[in-house]
């Protein structure tokens, strides 16, 4: 008896040292760190102050590798501060179109070092600069110009198409043919 109380006690000794690693949703990642300097992973529009990871394209433009710091980070939000203006904007992470945890979702959108946009031909440079997709991008070019499509329509990005949201009741292709943009349906 003794020893079969023993070995429950250590089985749940073992789960209990498990639980402790596991990431809450309420608990930013270990590489997130607030008040730590990111940088914007992508052109992305924001609407009074708030971007939701449905990744809408209306609103203000905030360019690619704009600094940005983390406030706080808790649920499916993150509060950040833009460092050239002080303006807050908070992020929504949407998880039935993410299919990510808020921290997964954080750093698809921000990191700690800047995107090299002298990886991209001057013409996708220009594009990621606006915010927009043109004909003849390659799919790394597209992530940076409006970031990632909601994976509950484009649960890959091996495919050939990119569905994203023009707002919230219209959406947009974007077709690739050999990982180029070859046209946008709308």
């Amino acid at each position: 008896m003794f020893r079969k109380n023993a070995i429950l006690m250590l089985l749940g000794l073992a789960v209990l040292a498990g639980c402790n690693k596991d990431l809450k949703t309420d608990q930013p990642a270990a590489s997130v760190q607030p008040a730590q300097v990111y940088y914007t992973q992508f052109s992305l529009y924001e609407e009074k102050d708030h971007f939701r990871t449905t990744n809408y394209r209306i609103g203000t433009l905030i360019p690619i590798n704009t600094a940005v710091t983390l406030q706080a980070m808790g649920g499916d939000e993150a509060e950040l501060r833009l460092v050239d203006s002080g303006r807050p904007l908070t992020i929504e992470n949407v998880r039935k179109f993410t299919k990510d945890e808020m921290p997964i979702a954080f750093s698809k959108i921000a990191a700690t070092t800047k995107v090299d946009l002298n990886q991209f031909s001057a013409a996708e440079r220009e594009s990621i600069l606006e915010g927009q997709v043109t004909k003849g991008m390659s799919k790394k070019a597209v992530l940076a110009a409006i970031g990632y499509p909601p994976q509950h329509v484009t649960p890959s990005l091996d495919s050939n198409d990119w569905t994203y949201w023009s707002n919230r009741f219209n959406r947009f292709v974007v077709k690739f043919k050999n990982d180029k943009v070859d046209s946008i349906v709308h």
